[in-house]
């Protein structure tokens, strides 16, 4: 039977959910770098509250992927962040999905010409995601990680 998805707005009823989808310190800090391992609702929540079009993807009805944006700015662009998965629904499409979804609300919510999303040098399934997806490389940038190592926040982005 082929999986069903779809996706609608992201709701406080959803937070129990999702915070179980990061399985480590390492994706967490990939999906929510200022996070604290574990993610909590109340991280979430706030994180929530300061971003903008938290969208949920359902796959067969269940909460399988989660997104927003962190930036941004009418008619120019539109960055996203906190782009988690479900363990369990890794695998199906969701990641694409929800991608495809966020592009089309930046660009009916925003007119934005352009989407930037970031992906750290250790996260090999972003860094094989957005490629496939048209995103080309746009910049690399220092961070540090939670153990204060230098990492490297590949930055991409997409005409819209």
């Amino acid at each position: 039977m082929p999986t069903q998805l779809s996706h609608r707005p992201a709701t406080v009823a959803d937070l129990d959910d999702l915070v179980g989808f990061p399985q480590s310190p390492d994706e967490l800090f990939f999906c929510y770098p200022k996070a604290v391992w574990p993610l909590t609702v109340g991280q979430l929540a706030a994180a929530m509250a300061e971003r903008r079009n938290s969208s949920v993807v359902l796959l067969d009805g269940r909460p399988a992927g989660f997104a927003n944006f962190y930036q941004w700015q009418h008619g120019e662009f539109c960055a996203l962040g906190n782009l988690m998965v479900a363990p369990w629904a890794r695998g199906h499409g969701v990641a694409n999905y929800l991608v495809g979804v966020m592009e089309q609300q930046a660009r009916e919510h925003y007119q934005a010409k352009l989407m930037k999303v970031s992906c750290f040098n250790a996260n090999s399934a972003g860094l094989l995601l957005y490629p496939k997806l048209g995103y080309q490389l746009s910049g690399l940038v220092e961070r540090r990680n939670q153990l204060n190592q230098r990492v490297a926040l590949l930055q991409f982005s997409k005409a819209l």
